[in-house]
């Protein structure tokens, strides 16, 4: 070989290897709706029975607490959109009895702009504000994801009071902005 043509071949090595990058741009298309869902988990009804007393003179016994209801929530809001909140309301008030529902903060697996609980209400047919503040969130599903919710009732007025049986009450709950 001459000496003339290594020289142009190492050149033209270096020269591919300068221009050999591109670039390019796409336009990729993302759509997210607004996602507005909540249930309560695990399915199924709660039973929850007064007690008579065991002496004459003693109140009726309420029953105990019960802890094993979930909120389960997913949201995206709109930007710039308001925050949702769950309301909870009853379709019948019981004479004499006070429904309550304590809902605690968020746990579990969930992320996002959890919403806060209120305190205790006592339920009645009016829609009342249990939590507030949720943004784009997701709570995680099932039992031990989301907000527990202890539900608790109690005699207020024992002149109100007559005897039932099994009468049920529905507790609705609802996700609004």
């Amino acid at each position: 070989m001459s000496d003339h043509k290594i020289p142009f071949f190492i050149g033209l090595i270096f020269s591919c290897n300068l221009f050999s990058q591109t670039t390019g741009n796409r336009t990729v298309g993302i759509t997210l709706p607004v996602i507005t869902l909540m249930d309560i988990e695990p399915p199924g009804a709660i039973t929850m029975n007064f007690t008579a007393p065991i002496e004459a003179g003693r109140p009726v016994v309420a029953p105990n607490s019960n802890t094993t209801k979930w909120i389960n929530y997913t949201s995206a809001i709109t930007q710039g959109g308001l925050t949702r909140r769950i309301t909870a309301s009853i379709n019948q008030i019981l004479p004499g009895v006070d429904i309550k529902i304590q809902t605690a903060s968020a746990s579990g697996i969930g992320g996002g702009t959890l919403g806060t609980p209120s305190s205790q209400i006592t339920l009645n047919t009016t829609a009342q504000t249990l939590i507030s503040g949720i943004g784009g969130a997701f709570t995680g599903n099932g039992a031990n994801n989301g907000h527990r919710l202890t539900i608790s009732m109690s005699a207020n007025t024992y002149g109100n009071l007559s005897a039932r049986t099994n009468t049920p009450v529905v507790i609705t709950y609802t996700i609004i902005e």
